[in-house]
């Protein structure tokens, strides 16, 4: 009798394990952006298959001057569960997609555009992993590539004028850095405050909470009174200049300068929900004051952005003092000019 239960105890110990392998077991990346079946005809395309759905932040990461477009696969049946304040957190089984391009003219989208990589961050049982896939040539395809690549980009801007510049493609450790909350992948973009406008740019349609909700995969959404408002960086009629300053620092640079981020070490904590003015940076002095401080004293330096270090680090393209450090080798005259606004209108005892 003895033997019979003992024998019995291993046996579910073995299913036991053998269950939990299963269910930890981490899907092998495939080489093709196309074997996943996220879009439907050709790729290049991107047009979103079934189970698959596009999204748009309301203020994006600067990369560049890159285009993005955004899509969720949710697993069957996922359902994400609100929060107003921080990322969602997105069941196992799902894939955020992010693709990078330049169009051809910034000017006229008919004119046709050029995909440079695609962006997987998938949700497995250990938590987040990054993919990134780079575009062929022919942009007939995506291909895995994890030890990145830099590639000659060409487009005509919004002026009319003919641009050049080399276009940065991270490896998967420069993923990692970015993506990086308590030593822990997490995605930085897709929260309330994000998605709280429609899809459509331009403030048309229904709220995109609203959407998902209505399909199921959004649950505990409250009235659409108490939904963060819809605020974008350069459309000055959608909040004050406050909250477009913040919302446009939360996205580029909160996700390093946080107290669980990469950059926690410089007390320099830039997330939307910082209230302390000293953590914020105002009047604050730099942890460390190499050549990246410029010689300034402050990192934002009340009603004078000239002697902010924050004004002359977004400003610089010099890769020792240029933040953010990653994704980018050009500056950004839009945010520049309106980090610059937000400090000329702050005051000493802000």
């Amino acid at each position: 009798m003895m033997t019979r239960t003992v024998f019995f105890i291993i046996a579910l110990m073995v299913v036991a394990v053998m269950l939990g392998s299963t269910l930890h077991r981490e899907v092998a990346p495939k080489q093709r952006l196309s074997a996943y079946g996220f879009f439907s005809g050709r790729i290049s395309d991107q047009l979103p298959a079934t189970g698959t759905q596009p999204y748009r932040l309301n203020t994006p990461l600067f990369s560049d001057n890159a285009l993005k477009l955004r899509f969720i696969n949710l697993p069957q049946g996922g359902i994400v569960n609100y929060n107003d304040s921080i990322v969602f957190d997105f069941p196992v089984g799902t894939t955020l997609i992010k693709t990078f391009y330049f169009p051809t003219d910034f000017r006229d989208m008919g004119k046709g555009r050029k995909l440079m990589e695609t962006r997987l961050l998938i949700r497995e049982e250990s938590g987040w992993k990054a993919l990134p896939y780079i575009w062929d040539e022919a942009q007939t395809d995506a291909v895995l590539d994890v030890a990145g690549e830099t590639r000659l980009v060409g487009y005509t801007d919004q002026e009319g004028r003919k641009q050049e510049h080399q276009y940065f493609v991270p490896n998967l450790n420069q993923c990692k850095g970015c993506h990086n909350k308590s030593e822990k992948m997490t995605p930085i973009g897709p929260s309330a405050r994000q998605l709280s406008g429609p899809l459509e740019a331009g403030g048309k349609g229904v709220s995109q909470l609203a959407e998902w909700a209505a399909r199921g995969s959004l649950h505990g959404l409250p009235d659409s009174r108490d939904l963060p408002a819809s605020v974008v960086w350069n459309e000055p009629a959608s909040g004050t200049l406050d909250q477009r300053a913040r919302l446009w620092l939360d996205i580029n640079c909160a996700h390093c300068h946080q107290p669980q981020g990469p950059a926690s070490t410089t007390g320099l904590y830039l997330d939307i929900s910082e209230k302390d003015s000293l953590r914020l940076g105002i009047d604050k002095t730099p942890v460390a004051a190499g050549r990246g401080a410029g010689n300034l004293k402050f990192d934002i330096r009340p009603g004078d952005p000239a002697q902010s270090i924050l004004v002359h680090r977004m400003a610089s393209v010099d890769p020792g003092v240029m933040m953010p450090e990653l994704g980018r080798t050009q500056a950004d005259p839009e945010a520049v000019a309106l980090i610059r606004a937000w400090i000329r209108d702050m005051h000493s005892d802000d």
